[in-house]
């Protein structure tokens, strides 16, 4: 389907009518077992866990949409990154992005680092530090742009170049833009994850990960992945993806256009010390952003200066709910230092910048307008 427009592949891409009664939607197989034609012998699936109609309708749709080759899908993100790394062995090499989310640091630091792999955090926009820290034994670059809360980017296409020199695999968490405003695969990555929990299911009532390669081994790697390990994504909220993906590219134009909105009117806002939005000129990648994504996006991280002023910050809104996690239809504010880096000591926080006066928000698909008044008064709390 690669001659269709990208809104086109989003509705149709593994989403074909069912064969046996041509219903448009694809159906929920919630079989854990299929009937065998013989022995040895089946009509494509034999257990869910190795495979499942609705999962491989949604692996296929995903891979098209990334220009990648295969889907894997997991039973959440983390799991979808459990299953990126668990095939490195004893030895060798993973570069991370230094101030990734704080739940790829934790199962790196507290899961796979126990397991003799060797893990390095680098910040992946110094791509002097990332040359200097490439190895025989470096297997996998693993980067996250952009950055979770910090909204730092990585060149991807420069990381890739210099990753692949060195003999290793580039692989791109891709949440936060979606495919719908960035393609790592064309930009040189090998394979890309997602949440699938965010912007591609859409309204908060799902969890889920995807990991989409690009080649003949990731196919056999992280199938084996899910035949062992076991986390994947049961067939009901492969439906909720799969449902969810068809108005992406809708969603993402006014979650994008919320965004751009919001972020001019914290720009000038007083009460806001800083603002970290790849889209405003004044962030120092906003070049890189614009050559390398389809868009900005409507994640943005503010600096209130302090925990209480984030308190009576959270405490005031009403459109924006405080809560955890992104990408839903509703606006959500959470405070990263309790939350998404909870796992992190105040020590490490520090050391890649978050403070605990940072506040992200994710703009949903609200008015903008309402949007804005409710930072408004919310910031006339503090």
């Amino acid at each position: 389907m690669s001659e269709y427009k990208y809104s086109t592949l989003a509705v149709h891409a593994g989403q074909h009518p069912d064969p046996l009664t041509g219903a448009v939607n694809v159906p929920i197989y919630l079989s854990s077992t299929f009937e065998l034609t013989g022995v040895g012998t089946d009509k494509g699936w034999d257990y869910s866990r190795a495979g499942n109609p609705t999962r491989d309708r949604l692996e296929e749709a995903l891979a098209v949409l990334e220009g990648g080759k295969t889907g894997h899908a997991f039973a959440s993100g983390m799991a979808a990154i459990t299953a990126l790394v668990a095939p490195l062995h004893a030895g060798d090499h993973l570069i991370c992005s230094h101030n990734v989310y704080g739940g790829t640091a934790r199962l790196l630091d507290t899961v796979i680092r126990h397991f003799g792999i060797e893990i390095e955090y680098i910040d992946l926009a110094d791509l002097d530090a990332l040359a200097a820290a490439l190895k025989p034994s470096t297997r996998l670059v693993h980067v996250e742009t952009p950055t979770n809360p910090l909204m730092q980017l990585t060149d991807i296409a420069a990381v890739a170049e210099l990753a692949h020199r060195a003999g290793a695999e580039v692989s791109v968490d891709n949440t936060f833009m979606s495919p719908a405003l960035q393609s790592p695969i064309a930009l040189g990555a090998d394979v890309v994850m997602h949440s699938t929990t965010k912007f591609l299911n859409g309204h908060s009532d799902g969890l889920g990960g995807i990991l989409v390669g690009t080649k003949p081994e990731h196919k056999d790697r992280y199938l084996l992945m899910q035949k062992a390990m076991g986390g994947i994504l049961s067939p009901f909220e492969c439906y909720l993806v799969l449902r969810g993906i068809k108005t992406l590219p809708l969603r993402m134009k006014q979650h994008e256009e919320n965004g751009r909105a919001l972020a001019a009117f914290l720009s000038t806002h007083p009460k806001v010390q800083k603002i970290f939005y790849p889209g405003l000129k004044s962030h120092p990648q906003h070049d890189l952003a614009k050559r390398q994504q389809k868009g900005f996006g409507s994640m943005m991280t503010l600096e209130l200066g302090s925990r209480e002023a984030v308190a009576r910050f959270l405490g005031a809104v009403k459109v924006f709910l405080n809560a955890e996690s992104l990408g839903g239809v509703e606006s959500l504010a959470s405070h990263s230092a309790t939350s998404t880096h909870a796992a992190l000591t105040e020590e490490r926080r520090l050391e890649i910048g978050i403070t605990q006066g940072l506040v992200r928000l994710s703009a949903g698909i609200e008015d903008k307008d309402d949007l804005i008044a409710d930072l408004a008064q919310a910031l006339d709390a503090i």
